[in-house]
């Protein structure tokens, strides 16, 4: 059987032309302790401050302490089903919410979510949680009373 160098040389770069590598390279770290609504969380070395971390089941934690060998995040959610050896994943986005118009009247967990029932809030923007106010000589004066119906 004699091997043409050809024959070969095309089947390999065909496997090279459909190889395709699904690396998952999320940035991964263990809880290391809760407690007060509280976690500090080992393993996650590129964590930015205000960051939105990922526990699982829906429960998310905002970034607030960055130590020189774990973070410290405060918890969103229902930190009693959160446990020791627990795995976090960073989302790699600062946590924002939705504002605008559709946003008065309505009542939002902590990320902005509706919890008052009356269906999604369709909003265009969103903001940083730690956004700077506006300086005092830039906000609008009181021009109204408060008044309680």
């Amino acid at each position: 059987m004699k091997i043409n160098p050809d024959e070969i040389t095309a089947i390999i770069k065909e496997q090279i032309k459909n190889y395709n590598v699904d690396l998952n390279v999320d940035e991964v770290g263990t809880v290391i302790e809760i407690g007060d609504g509280i976690a500090h969380i080992h393993g996650l070395d590129k964590a930015m401050s205000g960051e939105l971390l990922d526990f699982g089941d829906d429960i998310f934690g905002l970034v607030l302490n960055l130590e020189q060998d774990n973070v410290g995040a405060v918890i969103l959610g229902r930190d009693n089903e959160i446990k020791e050896g627990a795995t976090v994943k960073r989302t790699g986005k600062i946590m924002q919410v939705p504002v605008g118009e559709n946003m008065i009247g309505r009542v939002v967990d902590a990320l902005g979510r509706p919890i008052d029932g009356k269906g999604p809030i369709e909003t265009k923007e969103t903001r940083p949680v730690e956004y700077k106010a506006p300086g005092i000589a830039d906000r609008k004066s009181v021009h109204e009373h408060f008044r309680q119906d």
